[in-house]
Parts: structure tokens; C-alpha cells; sequence
């Protein structure tokens, strides 16, 4: 008798065995936009395979042990001796390897290699988010170093590699490696030009020796890192190996590492600088100038990354809904949930698709492109990224009290959500950011009118959604305390604009009644119920 209490039924199945890349309407979509037909079908095979990949069993639980085994420092071997080394779990290696094997460090050279890398960057988010920050410094690495064509000859092939070389010595002996970053101090955060560490000139042409400490040093574990520090000439970009020429330890000693919030699989650390050797990229002075195209990278993949766990989120509570049954039905067809559901659907691929538009500007590479970039970026960044939280913790409660328990999966989303809004610089920034670009590029508007352009006559909600924003750009006196306020309807007029060209009708309609109609509420699940929401919801589902 007591055995058939332990009868499960009314459980959705795993969400697995499926192809992340294809079943994903709005990043497939995105990517036959923004990939010429010649190079389409090879592009499309390949993220297909990196979607099946993504979908299995077998690498979803590596992204599982890679978070329940988070790294470990080791400071010191068994003899005393001091090599500040970070241990990972082996599920960690092997996704990494995948990740770089896959093109996601590739892409400034490939053509379409960076819409390719950002489907691919959005599809490997989804398995295992950890292991995304040293591939994404690891690409964003290249446009910095290519200040100094020297530097860029020797660093560059390493960097571009699809060939993953954990072990850590000299460079010229690795077919691979991998970039970190070390921008942030205690005092300084955000404000590099706060900047305390300082850099003595050795007497090779170059060649510096750094002192400092470094708050927030991400991937420790790399063959080289970017990082700010103060030369004679002012703030300046260097290149710090990890190890050096004759096969000796650099100084780089690993104080301890964070205990944060989410992002769990993957090593950030304070780092000290003692006597440590660097190599000077760009001028002396022209630090924040040198590093700059490398933050703009890091920033749209902050914007994809919480795009993709967007995604994931979506994808699991539809799949979830889908086979749940409640009050006599599957959940998804309750008007109720649909509402919820439809409501996080939108939210998912406005982010897709405005991610996906970014990466194909920056494979266009003409001037009116790097004009967009410049203010879309900040703007993504900033709004993309701040509904990555709500979307998590909204798209968890879809699963009831499954959604809060670990061996689900939603509860890692959900403290991975908020991480990207903080990471190369938080919202304040970037919006700080947006105003910078306003002032002193006034290309970078005309280009981004430009883009909402094409879609004007076509919503009159996006029509006064435009209007609106002109009004807001013509007063620009105490703008800063409503900069916020400014990049929101930047963003969202940007995602109406696309959505109108390129959504199906019952998305577009949604987006814009919601987003810039203004006929939405506080909380997802208050779309007006008039709209064709089965749509949206259908478009959203993960497997057939």
C-alpha cells in the first residue's frame, strides 16, 4: 500500500536531446538575417551541432558539476613554494575546451564570424554560464593588442585558436591561450582612472614592473591578462604573462578568491603585483583609449549572455508548462500562465534579436556600423541586462516550488541573473556612457535614428515611442539625473524597431501594445489579453 505513494506522475520531463541553436525561433531567425546565403547553411550546421551539443544530457550535467565543484586556490605546493595555481573540476576543462573549440574565442578574422560567435556565445551560455567570462576576454582581447602590431602578430594566432592548452607554460610554446582582465582596485571600482597601481620602466625597450593590488581579477587561471596601471606618462594598458619567456612564474600572487553570488564554476581573484613584469601596449598615457574597443567587446557580451539566460529560462518554463497539468488542463493553456509565459517570451527575444543586430554591425565594420556601436552598445548593455533578473526569478516561479530547488536548475539561472548588469561596468555606467557618446559623437545618434528609421509607419505605438525619445534627446540641460530613463527608451525603441521588421506580427504587436503602448503592468503576466499570446508562447517552446 505504502509503495504507491511513491508513484510520480504530473512531472514534466528533462528538458535534453534536443537542439538549443534551431529550437531557439528568434536566434535561428537572427542569424539568416545578418548571414549572406553563401555562408548560411555552413553557419546554421555549425551551431546546430554546437545546439545538439548544448541540449544533451551529457554536457548539462558537466555545467552541473562545474557548479557544484566550484575552484579552488592553492597558493602554495607541498614543499612551501609559493604558485598561486586556481583548481578546477574537470567538467569545468572540458566545457572550456568545447567553448574555445567551438569559435567562441575566433571571430574577428572568420567571415560572419562575429553574428556566428554571438549565436554560438548565446547557445553556450545556456549549458554553463561560468566558463563564458575567459572566452569572452579572450576574444574582446584581440582589438586591444591590435594597437600594438607587434604584440598583435605574436599574441593574436594564440588567442584565435580553436585548440584549448590548460597547462601554463611560455606562450610560444602553447597553440592556444587564454586572456584575463584586471581593470578594478579597492578604491577605484568602476573609476579606472582611480587607478593606484604603479609601473616602473625597466631598461628593455617596453618592459615595465608593475605594483598594485588588483581588486577584481577575473580568470586567474589564464596565460596573460590586460591591466591598467600608472606609468610616468599617465594611466597606461599592459600585457602581464603569467609566465615568462624562460619558463619562471611571473609575479602574480593570488590573494584569495571571491565568494560570489552566482558564477560559481568560474575563479575571480585579488591579485597582487610585486616586482611583476609587463610589456606596454599602445602609449604610455592612452590606457582607458588602448582598453576601450575591448571593453565595447566584453560589454555586447554581457548583452548576449543575458540574452541566452534568458532564453534558457523561457525555454524551461514553456517546456515545463507544457506537460504540467493544473485545475484540468496542461498550464500552458490557462489564459493566465500564457499571459506570464508570452510576456517572458517577448522579453527573451527583443534581447536576441538586438544582441544579433549589434554582432552583424560589428562584422559590417563600416563607419555608420561603429557609429551605431557606439551608442546601441552602452544602451543593450544596460537594458538588456537588467531584465535578465526579473526574467529568471519570474521564469522560475513558473515551476512552482521545483523552481527554488537546486537539482532544477532555475535556482543557478536566478543567481547568475544579476551578474552581467554588474560586470564591465553597472548601470549607472553605461548610462553615464550613453551621455558621453551624445555629447561628443553626434554620428553615433544619427546612426542609431537612422536604424529606428526603417521601421517608422509601420507600428504607431513605435511611431510615438520615436517621437517621444526626439523629445527627450532635444533637452539634453540636467540630463544625467534621468539618464536612465533616456537609455530605457533607447533600448526599447531600438527592440520595437526590429521586432516590427522582423518578428512574426503577433510579437511585434505585443512588444510595442506592451513596451511602448504603454498597455502593460509592473509585473510579466499583464499583457493586454486581447493579443494572440498563443503565438508568442507556441514561437517560445523549446521541443515540439
Amino acid at each position: 500500500m505504502a509503495a504507491s505513494t511513491h508513484t510520480v506522475t504530473n512531472q514534466a520531463p528533462p528538458l535534453s536531446g534536443h537542439d538549443v541553436f534551431t529550437t531557439d525561433r528568434a536566434l535561428a531567425e537572427a542569424v539568416g538575417r545578418h548571414v549572406g546565403a553563401d555562408l548560411l547553411d555552413e553557419v546554421r550546421g555549425e551551431l546546430s551541432a554546437l545546439g545538439r551539443a548544448a541540449g544533451s544530457t551529457q554536457l548539462q550535467e558537466w555545467g552541473t558539476q562545474a557548479n557544484e565543484n566550484p575552484p579552488r586556490l592553492r597558493t602554495h605546493d607541498r614543499y612551501g613554494r609559493r604558485i598561486n595555481e586556481v583548481e578546477f573540476h574537470p567538467a569545468w576543462h572540458r566545457l572550456l575546451g568545447k567553448g574555445v573549440s567551438a569559435g567562441l574565442t575566433a571571430a574577428w578574422d572568420r567571415p560572419a564570424g562575429h553574428v556566428r560567435r554571438a549565436a554560438a556565445f548565446v547557445v553556450w551560455t545556456q549549458v554553463e554560464a561560468g566558463n563564458g567570462c575567459p572566452l569572452s576576454m579572450t576574444h574582446a582581447a584581440v582589438p586591444a593588442l591590435r594597437t600594438d602590431p607587434e604584440l598583435a602578430a605574436e599574441w593574436e594566432p594564440r588567442l584565435t585558436s580553436m585548440i584549448y592548452d590548460r597547462e601554463l607554460r611560455p606562450a610560444r610554446h602553447k597553440a592556444g591561450v587564454l586572456f584575463g582582465m584586471g581593470m578594478t582596485e579597492k578604491q577605484g571600482g568602476s573609476d579606472v582612472r582611480a587607478n593606484a597601481t604603479a609601473a616602473r620602466p625597466l631598461a628593455e625597450d617596453g618592459a615595465y614592473e608593475l605594483t598594485g593590488h588588483k581588486w577584481f581579477c577575473s580568470a586567474p587561471m589564464s596565460d596573460a591578462f590586460l591591466v591598467l596601471a600608472q606609468a610616468p606618462g599617465g594611466l597606461t594598458c599592459f600585457l602581464v604573462p603569467r609566465v615568462l619567456e624562460d619558463g619562471t612564474r611571473n609575479v602574480f600572487l593570488i590573494q584569495r578568491l571571491k565568494d560570489k553570488l552566482g558564477n560559481r564554476s568560474n575563479a575571480s581573484a585579488e591579485v597582487e603585483f610585486d616586482g611583476t613584469w609587463a610589456r606596454r601596449v599602445g602609449e604610455e598615457g592612452r590606457g582607458v583609449r588602448t582598453i576601450i574597443e575591448m571593453v565595447a567587446a566584453t560589454r555586447l557580451d554581457c548583452a548576449l549572455g543575458s540574452a541566452g539566460l534568458m532564453r534558457q529560462a523561457v525555454a524551461q518554463a514553456v517546456h515545463h508548462c507544457t506537460h504540467r497539468a493544473a485545475f484540468g488542463g496542461p498550464l500552458v493553456d490557462k489564459p493566465l500562465m500564457r499571459n506570464v509565459l508570452a510576456d517572458l517570451a517577448l522579453e527573451s527575444e527583443a534581447a536576441t534579436t538586438l544582441a544579433l543586430r549589434l554582432a552583424a554591425a560589428y562584422d559590417d565594420g563600416g563607419e555608420q556600423e561603429r557609429a551605431f556601436l557606439r551608442l546601441a552598445v552602452p544602451a543593450a548593455k544596460y537594458w538588456v541586462t537588467k531584465r535578465c533578473a526579473p526574467v529568471a526569478v519570474e521564469a522560475s516561479e513558473c515551476l512552482g516550488g521545483n523552481g527554488y530547488v537546486e537539482e532544477w536548475g532555475m535556482a543557478r539561472l536566478v543567481r547568475e541573473s544579476p551578474l552581467n548588469s554588474v560586470w564591465e561596468g553597472a548601470g549607472n555606467i553605461q548610462a553615464l556612457d550613453v551621455l558621453r557618446a551624445l555629447r561628443r559623437e553626434p554620428a553615433a545618434l544619427d546612426a542609431c535614428l537612422r536604424e529606428v528609421g526603417r521601421a517608422r509607419g509601420a507600428d504607431h505605438r513605435l511611431d510615438g515611442a520615436i517621437k517621444n525619445l526626439l523629445t527627450e534627446l532635444a533637452d539634453l540641460d540636467g540630463v544625467e539625473g534621468r539618464a536612465r530613463r533616456l537609455v530605457e527608451r533607447l533600448a526599447l525603441v531600438l527592440q520595437g524597431a526590429l521586432l516590427v521588421q522582423h518578428a512574426p506580427s503577433a510579437v511585434a504587436d505585443a512588444f510595442c501594445a506592451s513596451r511602448l503602448g504603454g498597455d502593460w503592468g509592473s509585473a510579466f503576466g499583464t499583457l493586454p489579453h486581447t493579443l494572440d499570446l498563443a503565438s508568442v508562447v507556441e514561437r517560445a517552446r523549446p521541443v515540439s
